[in-house]
């Protein structure tokens, strides 16, 4: 994908007014509940910001990934978790607070940590012939530029004007998601021949990295003794993470629409694992509730 309009300015500010969004929903509370939720935030955190890096090199390196598809792969895997994650740990009946708190403080530390892994990655996987660069300071800032201010200040919105807040919330969710897909599509759609010379090996990578740090992220919660809605909040911020921000990382700071081409297929895998969680553990957590609330009748 070539320099334009869309890869400067359209992309950005898309996943600008995404972040303003999701910084509307997010309080000073989110970030405290680090204190009240110590080993669950810990066990999170080691999942999103260590293993899963560590998981997407090894899967990259044994499935023979094009360096291209290797570094779209770690682009991805660098990232934060986004406000889909939370929707869905909600509709899970998972620990919805332990999500956001998780998706906060992973969105501020991934500042830093997404340029070390992906220059890490340009140099493992391309070599120092490339011709790709990634300047440290300068992709620190436009990564704050994107997603730590715009959360920024929609956090100090729902601080100085609640009301406001709570009115912009909803149709701010409806306009990511809306903007999310367009952004999917076009992506697709212009790399379309890389998509059919890489499905294969793409659809085989995507998918193991999404269900291997989902699994991972359940059973190192259960081993450490968590409850199910911390396991199943945990699982879910393991495996899904913020493809827009891995699309807009490729396109407009890397220039290369091919390395956005692993995180628009993830995007795709994250949705279809994501509405099967929804689907099985909503449903019974709704015969638990219901069973629970039978329990009470008869108990009266």
């Amino acid at each position: 994908m070539e320099e334009s309009v869309l890869t400067s300015v359209v992309l950005p500010l898309s996943l600008f007014i995404i972040m303003l969004g999701m910084g509307l929903s997010l309080v000073v509370d989110d970030f405290r509940r680090v204190v009240v939720y110590p080993k669950a935030v810990a066990v999170g955190l080691t999942n999103q910001l260590v293993l899963l890096p560590l998981v997407g090199l090894g899967l990259a390196v044994a499935l023979g990934l094009s360096a291209e598809m290797a570094v779209g792969v770690m682009i991805i895997a660098a990232c934060p978790g986004g406000v889909t994650s939370n929707l869905i740990t909600h509709v899970s009946r998972g620990d919805t607070a332990l999500s956001i708190t998780l998706t906060a403080i992973s969105g501020f530390v991934t500042v830093v940590t997404i340029p070390l892994i992906i220059m890490f990655s340009l140099g493992f996987f391309m070599g120092e012939a490339t011709t790709v660069t990634l300047p440290l300071a300068q992709t620190i800032g436009q990564i704050v530029g994107i997603t730590v201010l715009p959360v920024s200040l929609g956090m100090l919105l729902r601080w100085r004007k609640p009301a406001l807040a709570d009115r912009l919330e909803p149709p701010a969710r409806v306009g990511s998601v809306v903007v999310f897909v367009v952004l999917l599509i076009g992506i697709i759609a212009a790399n379309i021949e890389v998509l059919r010379n890489h499905f294969a090996e793409l659809a085989a990578v995507t998918i193991g990295l999404n269900v291997a740090m989902m699994l991972i992220g359940f059973w190192s919660s259960k081993l450490l003794k968590l409850e199910l809605p911390q396991a199943l909040a945990i699982s879910i911020e393991s495996g899904m993470q913020n493809g827009t921000l891995a699309i807009v990382i490729a396109t407009s700071i890397l220039m290369q629409g091919q390395m956005a081409v692993p995180g628009g297929i993830y995007s795709l895998v994250m949705f279809a694992t994501g509405g099967a969680m929804m689907a099985y553990f909503g449903r019974k957590g709704a015969e638990v509730a219901a069973a629970d609330e039978g329990v009470a009748v008869e108990a009266a």
